[in-house]
């Protein structure tokens, strides 16, 4: 059943309506007009969706009947926030927050200097645990972290991301960049699968109950 409940930008997805009334996902919230915030995982709004409660929802947080809910709204959704958390990574890459090479990322972890640690899914288990008890030495328990995350992309998306050539390991050396990637992170993870989080971080925050409300209730 979809609610009213209350959220965060950091914990709902903005979704714009269209001049010819298609439904589509504003992750970043910056489309034109007006917007409905929702407050829910994939499973869940897929389910809605189908059953058409989604559409009455929207349909009054929007204060139109003339909507278009696409049947595919979760897969979109779920597109823009894995796009919005690569281009996060790329736009610290470029300003100089982010560290990639493994020498490199071992360096600054031992000495401290690393915030949050990333490594591609396809990252050799040897090069993990290398890094990992790099960073613990440098106090990745002062971060809450006892090894790096395990990225859910590979090395080819993680280095045409960055716009670097064979990226493995990630380092975020600026403690308000890896604050920026952390929440990219945990919004895609929340909507994709609540429960399940990272490998090596706890389980990203689920949103809690489906919502949708129109940006005047905020």
């Amino acid at each position: 059943m979809l609610t009213r409940t209350p959220g965060t930008r950091d914990t709902l997805i903005r979704l714009a309506l269209g001049p010819d009334g298609s439904v589509a996902p504003d992750v970043g919230a910056r489309a034109p007009g007006r917007g409905a915030w929702i407050g829910v995982d994939r499973a869940a709004l897929d389910a809605a969706n189908a059953k058409g409660k989604l559409k009455g929802a929207l349909s009054r947080a929007f204060k139109t009947g003339e909507i278009n809910v696409p049947a595919d709204l979760g897969e979109r959704i779920t597109d823009a926030l894995r796009q919005a958390t690569l281009d996060r990574l790329g736009l610290e890459a470029r300003g100089g927050t982010l560290l990639s090479g493994a020498d490199k990322v071992e360096s600054a972890a031992r000495s401290g200097q690393v915030h949050l640690l990333l490594h591609a899914a396809d990252a050799r288990e040897d090069g993990r645990k290398r890094l990992d008890s790099a960073w613990r030495v440098g106090g990745s328990d002062r971060r809450g972290y006892d090894r790096g995350l395990v990225f859910p992309e590979a090395r080819p998306i993680l280095s045409m991301a960055l716009g670097r050539e064979n990226v493995v390991h990630v380092a975020l050396i600026d403690s308000a960049a890896a604050a920026r990637v952390s929440r990219a992170i945990a919004r895609w993870q929340a909507f994709i699968s609540p429960d399940a989080g990272l490998e090596g971080g706890a389980a990203a925050p689920s949103p809690g109950s489906t919502a949708a409300f129109d940006e005047g209730q905020e």
